[in-house]
């Protein structure tokens, strides 16, 4: 249980839910979205709904009609969704002119070049880290044109320190865990590193509640919103994840524990909450679990491991 947990988040925050519409929602989702609701609520603060379908290849609209009912299903409602910017529901690929005003700003900064790298390459050039690859900044200075080519912004080489609300002080480097942040891929997709800045920079985000397993991206985030003029972070809150077995998390792609089976299986929306904050920790039994407990849960998070 962490005490005090309340005085270390902003009074009042927009926080967000943020799914990608690649698979089907599963236990580990909800969990999230207990957590992002339930801060919410107990800080009278405000819900995003963010659609991240940055990744073109991938996102399907079914999958994001799926997580729509299931969500309405389960009872989260959010408080926005989305600016102006957005217009109706907010998804990110309909921001491509805010995503485009934001490169210019890097741009005129001298800051993006062109990368025609492909993962065998950098693997193939040493670009690996402890946990994840490292590109080892082969187009830095090869001056390549931009039409079929990726772009990556110069980041500093600097060490970037974080108060997060449930892991306490964290202290990352990401020119070495990462290198030059890729922020439009080869297809010309933007990235989830880019989207997800811009996004909540625009949206006024000042609380990101999420999974320990994006707490690596969370320095070069801030070194991005910094180049983007952001000269205070969100406050970052990354919890434990729910497993299948030890080690191995929840898999939208291998449909484990899937809302849709779920609500098949006859449960009501009121047990698969139970259910989940059970997995995560944050109730001693499977129960059913009502929207008026929601803000009592974060009294019950513990840092992950």
């Amino acid at each position: 249980m962490l005490s005090g947990l309340a005085a270390r988040l902003p009074a009042h925050p927009r926080t967000r839910f943020a799914p990608a519409p690649t698979g089907f929602l599963h236990l580990g989702h909800v969990v999230n979205a207990i957590l992002v609701w339930g801060l919410a609520r107990a800080l009278d603060g405000t819900v995003v709904l963010r659609i991240e379908d940055h990744d073109r290849e991938r996102s399907r609209p079914e999958y994001e009609q799926a997580l729509l009912e299931d969500l309405e299903w389960l009872g989260f409602h959010a408080d926005e969704h989305g600016r102006d910017s957005c217009g109706g529901v907010c998804r990110q690929s309909a921001r491509g002119v805010l995503y485009e005003r934001a490169l210019a700003q890097l741009d005129a900064r001298r800051l993006v070049y062109a990368c025609s790298c492909s993962r065998r390459q950098i693997e193939r050039d040493g670009g690996s880290a402890a946990a994840e690859l490292r590109y080892p900044g082969t187009c830095r200075q090869r001056g390549l044109p931009r039409e079929e080519a990726g772009l990556r912004v110069r980041i500093p080489d600097s060490v970037e320190a974080f108060e997060d609300a449930i892991l306490g002080h964290i202290e990352q480097r990401p020119a070495l865990q990462s290198g030059d942040v890729l922020i439009r891929d080869r297809l010309g997709q933007w990235t989830y590193q880019f989207a997800t800045t811009v996004d909540d920079l625009d949206q006024r985000i000042d609380l990101v509640v999420r999974g320990v397993d994006i707490l690596p991206s969370t320095g070069r985030q801030v070194q991005l919103a910094r180049l983007l003029g952001r000269t205070n972070p969100p406050v970052f809150a990354h919890h434990a994840l729910v497993y299948v077995c030890e080690g191995v998390k929840l898999s939208k792609s291998n449909q484990d524990a899937g809302i849709r089976e779920l609500r098949n299986a006859g449960l009501s929306a009121g047990k698969v909450l139970g259910l989940a904050a059970h997995r995560a920790g944050l109730l001693s039994e499977a129960r059913p679990l009502a929207h008026q407990e929601l803000p009592a849960m974060i009294d019950n998070i513990r840092r992950p491991g």
